[in-house]
């Protein structure tokens, strides 16, 4: 590619004149208007690169209502932003997605709105899984072969867990969907967090470690299922979920362990390791809990069972007493005290069956008021914590120190961070962060200059 400076001189005389504002600079140059230049470089694409075909791998992939779709193509050397228009993404014999290595062919451009270098995709097919994919891949057929995917060894969810354990991180949107779910669903199971990191270098170190803290209370009887959840992202957002350590401490979980990671469409390693997957965080609460509403049914519907048993059983003993009242002819004096007496019986079982029914009802909904009480105590716990690291987290931010009176300077044109003299040159463009707002700056000369 030809250095900015270079363009006026390759350009025709009346492209010159035509593309600058008619104002002469030093030197005789003339001064170029943005756009005007945005122009001058497109055009100089055109003739030099264009058609042109790229290999890379897709990052960043996304498909807006219009049907367009957005990426980038990278590789260890770059990456160039692509644009793909929905006539030309509706030719397609395949879903892109995130890892993928392709070859597209199309017309490399800048967009003028920003400045951007483009790539307008016109045409792509596959060129290989990625590398990312191909290590996701080489994983999953080691697992597979150890037989960690193995359908035998997966447990099915328990009806009325005692517990729930949720894994993920504290500021993720999944865990506000999970707790939400759970709330509405089933207010009277108790539910445990061990927080951890969803997403960088040391999610898996963190993830194997908030699994093992609730493998130990899932041991000591206070839990039966385990949420493994966090949104959906990109392959390198969800890499942490392909680790090999955290795939082997998902199989070793005494309880059965759903993993909601992602959308319908992402799979990760955690996936197949898990007892079961669900589509996303939500489906995971979902499936880890009946709603309380059904238990209550099923309870008055027992309730009512036991009540119907209970006179189908006295009327087959008055129907037994009635055949031996007709055995014995007109009843004397004493067969009217047994039948007498065998109402009084009926109708204290009666009671008994009435009262016992009402006593059951009146512990389950105390149980249901305690388990309430106590999930409302754990959550506002958490909340209280959460507000102290806000308050700790609002401490540590940079603008309290901006507002002393200090600067932070970067460079105008790439955004460095200036922190030495010897990173400055006459005539640098820079920008300081103040306070209330930004200031460009220029370097006139750098204080090493100026001294004596």
């Amino acid at each position: 590619m030809r250095a900015v400076d270079e363009f006026p001189s390759g350009l025709p005389g009346e492209a010159v004149d035509l593309l600058t504002d008619g104002v002469p600079a030093a030197g005789g140059r003339r001064v170029w208007a943005v756009g005007a230049l945005c122009r001058a470089v497109a055009d100089a694409l055109e003739t030099r690169f264009n058609p042109v075909a790229v290999r890379g791998e897709i990052t960043g992939f996304s498909r807006a209502a219009s049907g367009h779709c957005y990426f980038a193509l990278k590789d260890p050397q770059g990456q160039v932003r692509c644009a793909m228009f929905r006539r030309s993404a509706s030719l397609l014999d395949f879903a892109p997605r995130d890892g993928e290595l392709v070859e597209v062919t199309g017309r490399l451009g800048v967009y003028e709105a920003r400045g951007d270098l483009q790539l307008v995709v016109e045409g792509m097919r596959r060129a290989g899984q990625g590398a990312l994919f191909e290590q996701f891949l080489r994983l999953k057929a080691k697992l597979e072969a150890e037989g960690l995917f193995d359908g035998a060894r997966k447990r099915d969810l328990p009806l009325l867990p005692r517990g729930i354990g949720i894994v993920t991180s504290l500021g993720a949107a999944a865990l506000h969907d999970v707790v939400t779910c759970l709330r509405r669903r089933a207010p009277h199971i108790p539910v445990v967090l061990a927080p951890a990191a969803v997403q960088g270098s040391g999610a898996p170190a963190e993830l194997v470690s908030a699994l093992r803290s609730l493998y130990r209370a899932a041991e000591a009887g206070q839990l039966d299922v385990i949420l493994l959840v966090r949104g959906g992202g990109s392959i390198e957002d969800l890499w942490a979920f392909n680790d090999e350590q955290v795939a082997r401490t998902i199989v070793a979980s005494p309880v059965p362990l759903v993993s909601g990671v992602g959308h319908e469409t992402d799979f990760t390693i955690a996936d197949f390791c898990a007892d079961l997957r669900a589509p996303t965080p939500t489906a995971a609460a979902e499936l880890a809990a009946q709603p309380q509403e059904t238990w209550l049914a099923a309870l008055g519907m027992m309730q009512e069972r036991l009540h119907e048993a209970a006179l189908r059983r006295i009327d087959r003993a008055s129907q037994r007493l009635d055949q031996a009242a007709a055995h014995l002819g007109r009843p004397s004096a004493r067969t009217a005290q047994q039948h007498l007496r065998i109402e009084r019986q009926a109708q204290r079982l009666r009671f008994a069956v009435a009262a016992r029914l009402q006593r059951a009802n009146d512990q389950l909904l105390a149980a249901g008021e305690r388990v309430r009480a106590s999930a409302a105590a754990r959550i506002e716990r958490s909340g209280r914590q959460c507000e102290r690291l806000e308050l700790r987290l609002k401490l540590l931010d940079p603008r309290l120190v901006l507002q002393r009176g200090y600067a932070l300077l970067t460079d105008a044109t790439s955004g460095h961070m200036i922190t030495s003299v010897t990173q400055a040159h006459a005539g640098q463009a820079l920008r300081a962060a103040l306070a209330d707002g930004e200031v460009d700056l220029q370097v006139r000369a750098p204080a090493a200059q100026n001294r004596p």
